[in-house]
């Protein structure tokens, strides 16, 4: 009961800073609203019994994209000239509230059967079953290998094109 309570404070933030994303006219506030969103919703993943993915949102989007974001802010020059009103204003309200309510609709539609890994019991955390299937014996040790050295040879590939001559 105490956690149906939590989740539904932490979706009625998660809303509101959305919202106070796209409706705040200062660009550092609204980076601001964003990373209290992606916080709050790294509270809905723990109330969900998610702990890894709130790991990873707090690591990867509070930590590392925000400060990427809240840098180029303060690195850019005539940020307060940004917010000015435009005509895209009103076609990007029509088309929110017609994405929200296909959402919406789908939502309550759609069944969401649970997932149980095989051979854990009930109630353990999303840690202890992902590392069940990531190193079990048909588990998927060698794509998140594969996938590790791509992205160390995308890294250092960004590294190369950015040097100085």
């Amino acid at each position: 009961m105490a956690f149906d309570f939590v989740f539904w404070v932490l979706a009625v933030i998660a809303v509101a800073s959305a919202l106070l994303v796209v409706l705040l006219r200062n660009i550092f506030r609204a980076a601001l609203a964003m990373i209290l969103c992606f916080t709050v919703i790294a509270g809905l993943y723990v109330t969900l019994g998610a702990d890894f993915l709130a790991v990873v949102q707090v690591l990867i989007y509070v930590g590392a994209i925000s400060i990427l974001i809240i840098l180029a802010i303060m690195l850019t020059r005539d940020v307060w000239q940004a917010g000015r009103a435009s005509v895209v204003g009103p076609v990007a309200a029509i088309a929110f509230f017609l994405f929200g309510g296909a959402l919406v609709i789908g939502l309550s539609r759609s069944r969401w059967p649970a997932y149980t890994p095989p051979n854990l019991p009930p109630g353990e955390g999303t840690s202890a079953s992902l590392g069940f299937e990531i190193f079990s014996r048909s588990g998927f040790v060698l794509p998140l290998l594969i996938s590790a050295a791509m992205l160390l040879a995308a890294v250092i590939g960004a590294l190369f094109l950015i040097r100085d001559e």
